[in-house]
């Protein structure tokens, strides 16, 4: 744990966001703690320790792990060493205005993009100048449940109630006389294909456009990429940018209906479309409850929890399956198994 500070210091934020610490681990003093992290079961990656270090305080001495702690505490500014309790983790000055939008900025790193936005912080992020642009950017988690729920729901009622009508027929377009009338009674299964699509483009948004290496010549595409998703991955836990505003993805969303409507029957592309809008909604409710909850350890979604930290702090190239690990495995993007902790 972090010592209370002496007069003057400020102190550091507190940490809700790291998992649930053992007894071992949530009862030791800084020091011990910080050494822990090189051993088993708790190794930690660098970008976990760079993390830390933002709550660094300062340094005990060694013998007073158990007792005096608040009065053997070296603070920053009397210490006689570089702090290193990190094993040299420790970074130089940022290579952005943290007060300035950062979108504008992000263009001009070049080479040094791609490190730097992998390197997360815990800071909240603006990206516009303008108020208006910089609140479409960002939306909490159940805005997007209040604004997309009710229309799956009135969509899946529109698809039952129009296939119920009879009048749509697979390839019906190409040959009336060989074509598959479309029952009402497939509309669940339909539904359900829908949901199976998203998972796929999931993965493939997630991996080929949001983690797409920009050329580090190139200022708009750097820039293109942060406001995707690098921005995700420098600040992930800043609670407003967990989900997909509703603004931005009405035009994204408005995208697939048309290419289905393109693509299918307009009823089947209706049914399609709405099963995938649902699929989305669970994605989203998910990525946040990954960042923010507190899964039960040994169930489904604790896995997915770690799978997705690890996507976060340690295998930025690796696990972009984020509501399921499904198309992980046919793509060979899988978390190795044997980097998690192993237990007794």
């Amino acid at each position: 744990y972090a010592p209370t500070p002496p007069p003057g210091t400020l102190s550091p934020p507190g940490m809700p966001l790291h998992p649930p610490f053992p007894p071992e681990v949530a009862q030791t003093p800084l020091l011990p703690g910080v050494a822990a992290l090189d051993g088993p079961p708790h190794r930690h990656s660098a970008n976990a320790r760079r993390w830390l270090e933002q709550y660094y305080v300062g340094e005990m001495e060694p013998g007073d792990e158990q007792v005096g702690v608040r009065n053997h505490l070296i603070w920053p500014g009397q210490q006689k060493t570089r702090p290193g309790m990190l094993s040299g983790s420790r970074g130089g000055a940022d290579l952005v205005d943290w007060q300035k939008p950062l979108l504008w900025q992000v263009g001009y790193l070049g080479e040094k993009y791609d490190e730097w936005v992998h390197q997360p912080v815990d800071r909240p992020i603006r990206l516009f100048h303008s108020d208006l642009l910089e609140s479409l950017s960002k939306t909490a988690w159940y805005v997007v449940f209040m604004v997309w729920a009710p229309v799956v729901l009135y969509l899946s009622w529109v698809s039952y109630t129009s296939l119920a009508q009879g009048n749509t027929r697979l390839f019906s377009s190409f040959t009336t006389e060989y074509s598959i009338p479309v029952h009402k009674y497939y509309f669940p299964f339909i539904f359900l294909l829908g949901m199976f699509l998203w998972s796929l483009l999931e993965y493939l948004i997630h991996r080929f456009v949001f983690h797409m290496k920009p050329p580090a010549s190139n200022y708009y595409l750097i820039t293109l990429h942060f406001l995707l998703h690098g921005q995700h991955h420098k600040s992930p836990f800043d609670s407003s940018r967990l989900v997909f505003p509703p603004v931005p993805a009405s035009l994204v969303i408005g995208f697939f209906y048309g290419v289905l409507q393109l693509l299918l029957p307009e009823v089947l592309g209706l049914s399609v479309f709405v099963g995938g809008l649902c699929g989305y909604v669970i994605y989203d409710m998910m990525h946040y409850y990954l960042h923010y909850g507190s899964p039960k350890k040994g169930t489904y979604l604790y896995g997915l929890k770690a799978y997705h930290v690890k996507h976060h702090f340690e295998h930025q190239k690796s696990g972009f399956g984020i509501s399921t690990r499904f198309w992980d495995y046919p793509f060979r993007t899988l978390i190795p198994e044997e980097t998690f902790e192993k237990e007794d």
